[in-house]
């Protein structure tokens, strides 16, 4: 969202500089990403002034140039060459000098040098309208009829203002702020200067020739409806200080009707709508339903199948003149001949509108507002407010009553609040004068005071204010979190469990050790389809979290494991020919078990495709379990853990794989995704999945790293690969191993798991590494030999494996 200055100095006072009032705004919530000066032409006609053409004589060189000395308000004129065909001697002109830069592309401008151009010498440019801004013309130069002296500044004849324009990064709870009267209100609560609403005193209905009824019907979809006609407007272009308003936020000025209704909605965040009063047939507006697959062409001349729930705004004869909240139509718009107008100005329900906009793939400045939710009690203001700029800059008359159907007025919400609650959430106690002055400078009023509490009534466009932790959010955002002293002594969930582990710290080692191989991080949404758990045999889909207002039936839940939306990312990818990927995310999964909800931290780490970019040195083979298998190792050695024991298992989820526990306890589970999981995101080809449970194995941490020597004795490796049967597990094989020489063997990891056309059906082949050291002596080839014949023996024997060669 952006929020112009010169704009929002309109309603309230602002004596802080650009900078002070942006750390301002962040400090309340509304996080300023970016300030940046803007003119309403770009550049600002910075080095352009006013000249008057002398002399026009024709270019000895050259039949369609001239050469023309034009008085640019210094000592001597410039000689300047110019092939305008309209240029003469008499013209007052806009001249580009000499280091002065031009955009007529903002994109691509470029810097007026001292040139020769067929052998003459050129100091400047006489400029083109649309080669300053000032205009689509390039049929010649432009010629002024001003007594401005020469020398004049080009940017004070346009009357070219520049401003200090401010991205807000608006979060989705904030609605009450998506305008500039909604910045004034924050600012107001932090330095107590009063709010200026624009006056509408002024308004009145001047006759009833045209009369318009409106009738809702689907009064559930639409709460409140306000509307009211003005004829014998003029359509034209708006008046500069509009156009430079707009133009300061980003919109293009279209004509004054709709410009008025953009205005007012980026000035108190009330969307409005205009339609041009001809095209309503019975004088009526009806706001109902159509029937499905009804079809509308929008004001993009897109036909659009509609759908039984969008909500839709109709004549008297029912034909659909616009998708309300959404988008207009191509039929019942203002254009340049329209001389009366039906104004709109309404309450829709968010989840009305976000459902339409769903379906249809519409997103506009007035669907954002709707969804996130509007004022209910501002219609029929915002409506008046329009009303009367478009009688100031488009003439005409308010030609009939006001309508306003609101059956059932929205009331404020009462919200019990402790005192004992606000300075235990806050962590400091504040004088509760100074907590009721916050929260009516914010329109909160507070009622029934008590030693204990008192009741905060908050308004209705306060979507976000709900509950007494919503109301002391306020409070805080308000009084400053900087201004909140840190105790000496922190407590935390954290600290409890394991008091010398920083989570924060060890999440960002992670990310980096995955980082630097080759590893990119991912954020998925929390929200997923219920499909996973519904057909996953590994899930309980009674577990599910499910949304109570959720967006759509694909975002209906919330996840049980991380894997349920990445799937959706690789399949995005992997459709878009990005076929090798190395992802990892750390996020939430969420249970719902015996009535209470739980939620974890896991990180999920995923492989698919080849190992790394196709190269001319190697040949380039695809991933297998081993590089899983390392990359979770690599974590797990990272933080100290030990004692780590792998059981195989495989599931509905996974073809094979491992279950990493430590100290009995399952901390990560990894392994070759099955066809089953992957046919959910529409994936073919394999793809190796890690599940680290991070709050479990941040308990595992081992913090008390004590100094052991290095052994003066060399390690040595050896890889085994056997064909065992399928209901073989790891836990034999290491038994079987230790039994033989444990104490040779101080490590066994499996770097391979296999199953498929290669080998026999209801066989594996496990890919073994045994990290081989005596700690009193080298060891010997011969010993090494005997002690892998010996394991090769004992694996043949005992679980009939097959060692592969």
């Amino acid at each position: 969202m952006k929020i112009a200055l010169n704009w929002l100095k309109n309603y309230i006072n602002i004596t802080q500089s650009p900078e002070e009032l942006s750390e301002t705004l962040t400090n309340t919530g509304l996080e300023v990403e970016g300030m940046a000066e803007i003119e309403t032409v770009p550049g600002g006609l910075k080095g352009l002034v006013i000249g008057e053409v002398k002399t026009c004589e024709k270019h000895p060189n050259a039949d369609k140039l001239k050469i023309t000395t034009v008085d640019i308000g210094e000592e001597e004129p410039v000689q300047i060459v110019c092939g305008a065909p309209n240029v003469a001697a008499g013209q007052k002109v806009v001249v580009a000098t000499v280091n002065s830069t031009l955009y007529p592309n903002p994109e691509e401008p470029f810097k007026i040098k001292k040139s020769k151009i067929r052998g003459e010498v050129s100091m400047g440019m006489i400029c083109a309208e649309d080669e300053i801004g000032m205009g689509a013309s390039h049929d010649g130069i432009m010629v002024l009829d001003t007594d401005k002296p020469n020398g004049t500044p080009a940017a004070e004849y346009f009357n070219i203002e520049s401003d200090i324009v401010y991205e807000i990064g608006l979060t989705p709870n904030r609605a009450d702020a998506m305008g500039h009267i909604g910045a004034a209100r924050d600012i107001k609560a932090v330095t107590g200067e009063e709010v200026r609403f624009p006056s509408i005193l002024d308004f009145k209905v001047d006759n009833q020739d045209l009369p318009i009824k409106v009738e809702v019907e689907n009064k559930e979809a639409c709460p409140r409806y306000s509307g009211l006609s003005i004829a014998g407007i003029k359509v034209a272009p708006s008046p500069d200080w509009l156009q430079n308003a707009l133009k300061s936020i980003g919109l293009q000025p279209i004509n004054n009707v709709v410009d008025v209704t953009n205005f007012v909605m980026h000035e108190l965040g009330q969307p409005l709508h205009a339609f041009n009063a001809d095209k309503i047939s019975g004088n009526t507006v009806k706001v109902k339903n159509l029937a499905e697959g009804s079809k509308f062409i929008t004001l993009d001349e897109k036909e659009r199948k509609l759908s039984a729930k969008d909500l839709m705004i109709c004549d008297g004869d029912s034909n659909p003149l616009c998708i309300a909240g959404v988008f207009g139509g191509i039929d019942s718009g203002v254009k340049e001949d329209t001389t009366k107008v039906f104004l709109e100005s309404a309450y829709f329900s968010a989840d009305s509108v976000r459902k339409t906009s769903q379906h249809h793939q519409l997103k506009t400045d007035a669907s954002f507002r709707y969804e996130r939710g509007t004022d209910p009690n501002i219609t029929v203001y915002a409506l008046k407010r329009a009303a009367l700029l478009i009688q100031e800059i488009a003439g005409g008359k308010i030609s009939s009553e006001i309508q306003d159907e609101y059956p059932v007025a929205i009331p404020d919400r009462e919200v019990m609040m402790k005192y004992k609650n606000i300075d235990r959430l806050i962590g400091k106690k504040l004088e509760h004068n100074e907590i009721h002055t916050i929260l009516n400078r914010l329109d909160i009023e507070t009622t029934d005071k008590t030693e204990t509490g008192f009741k905060a009534i908050v308004p209705p466009y306060r979507v976000d204010v709900t509950r007494e932790a919503d109301v002391i959010e306020e409070i805080i955002r308000i009084y400053g979190f900087n201004n909140i002293d840190l105790p000496e002594t922190l407590s935390s969930s954290y600290m409890a469990s394991f008091p010398e582990v920083d989570p924060v710290k060890m999440r960002k080692e992670a990310g980096l050790l995955l980082t630097a191989n080759g590893f990119q991080e991912i954020m998925t949404n929390s929200l997923t389809k219920s499909i996973f758990s519904e057909q996953l045999d590994g899930f309980n889909s009674e577990e599910n979290v499910e949304i109570l207002n959720k967006l759509s039936e694909d975002l209906g839940v919330m996840r049980q494991d991380l894997m349920f939306t990445a799937l959706d990312v690789l399949a995005y990818n992997i459709n878009r020919r990005q076929t090798d990927i190395k992802f990892y995310e750390f996020g939430k999964v969420y249970k719902k078990i015996n009535s209470k909800y739980k939620e974890e931290m896991r990180l999920g780490i995923y492989l698919t495709g080849k190992t790394e970019a196709e190269n001319w040195i190697r040949k380039n083979e695809s991933v297998k379990f081993h590089d899983l298998y390392s990359a979770v190792l690599k974590i797990f050695n990272k933080f100290n853990a030990e004692s780590i024991e792998n059981e195989e298992f495989h599931d509905d989820c996974f073809d094979y794989g491992l279950k990493l526990k430590i100290k009995q306890k399952v901390v990560a589970e990894l392994g070759k995704l099955s066809k089953k999981a992957l046919k959910l995101s529409g994936l073919k080809q394999d793809v190796f999945y890690a599940n680290i449970n991070w709050e479990a194995l941040l308990k595992m941490v081992n913090v008390n790293i004590q100094f052991e020597p290095v052994s003066k004795f060399p390690e040595v490796k050896r890889d085994l690969s056997l064909v065992i049967d399928d209901n073989v597990s790891y836990d034999e094989i290491k038994k079987i191993s230790l039994k033989q020489a444990q104490y040779l063997i101080s490590k066994i990891d499996v770097f391979d798991v296999y199953q498929g056309d290669k080998i026999e059906k209801g066989k594996k082949a496990y890919a073994l590494s045994f990290t081989l050291q005596d700690k009193t002596k080298t060891l010997t080839d011969k010993i090494i030999d005997k002690t892998m014949d010996k394991l090769m023996k004992a694996f043949e024997n005992e679980i009939g494996a097959i060692i592969r060669k």
